[in-house]
């Protein structure tokens, strides 16, 4: 069972978790970001940007997950190539569109023809992260903006009294208190991306649960040096244990945020914790 364990097979299995790993923590921040922007601008007095941030929210929203996961790979890889297309191949006499076929100039293949293997893995998961983010970030724009709303309105105005600027109130008094009202639907969106990322793997990335069916299953062409029946069970029910335990930490380590943000904090949280010293 250990050489069986051990093999090259099981080894991309293994490298494939911490391709989740990577996942999370690089599309977590850039989806908060993306978030970030979205529900300021949806704050904007400027009206066309206040309607771009309430539509990027709606929209996105509003449109099931695997549509957008599958719709934003293509036309995201399509945007990128017909941009290099117009840098490099400005003389291009041909329509792009050619029927049903996206059909571009050799030099603005994304990634090229003749790069190695591991580019066009390397471009397959930035569009993953890229389709993720934008994805999720529309679930936090929604969410912070609702934080947003949530700081109590004298806060603001006892920092205008004061003689602070918008810009100074914002980054001062809004965005400071705003995290204590935003971390409980942020904890949610955070379990819900831990639970989406299988989704990679209807985007042609080899992760865990390509490698559990492939290695799992009866007859199959990726493993021939130790036959075996049907164990697809067994390696899904190890990758029930991984998500189960994943979410069990984060749990635990939102739990001690939630608690440092709320410190002394007018929430109901925070008047707990006040008596709890008590």
């Amino acid at each position: 069972m250990l050489c069986y364990l051990t093999t090259g097979k099981h080894m991309a299995l293994y490298v494939s978790v911490g391709t989740v790993l990577l996942l999370l923590s690089i599309t977590a921040p850039v989806a908060l970001a993306f978030g970030f922007g979205g529900a300021s601008a949806a704050r904007s007095r400027f009206l066309p940007l206040s309607w771009l941030g309430k539509g990027y929210i709606a929209i996105v929203r509003g449109v099931p997950d695997i549509a957008f996961f599958l719709f934003f790979v293509i036309a995201l890889d399509q945007a990128f190539e017909w941009l290099r297309h117009q840098v490099k191949c400005p003389d291009w006499d041909e329509p792009i569109r050619q029927g049903n076929d996206f059909v571009v100039c050799a030099a603005a293949k994304l990634p090229l023809g003749t790069s190695p293997q591991w580019m066009h893995e390397t471009y397959g998961f930035f569009l993953a992260v890229l389709t993720f983010s934008i994805v999720f970030g529309a679930f936090a724009a929604n969410v912070l903006y609702g934080a947003m709303n949530a700081v109590p309105r004298a806060q603001i105005e006892t920092a205008e009294a004061y003689g602070m600027s918008r810009r100074q109130t914002f980054w001062r008094i809004l965005v400071p208190q705003m995290w204590v009202y935003a971390l409980p639907g942020l904890s949610n969106l955070w379990m819900v991306l831990i639970k989406a990322t299988p989704l990679l793997f209807l985007l042609g990335i080899e992760d865990i649960v390509y490698w559990a069916r492939e290695l799992g299953g009866a007859k199959t062409a990726r493993f021939t040096d130790y036959p075996h029946g049907d164990w697809r069970m067994w390696y899904f029910l190890a990758l029930l244990i991984f998500y189960l335990s994943f979410t069990k930490v984060s749990e635990v380590v939102l739990d001690r945020i939630m608690a440092r943000l709320t410190k002394g904090q007018a929430t109901a949280a925070g008047e707990a914790q006040r008596k709890a010293a008590v």
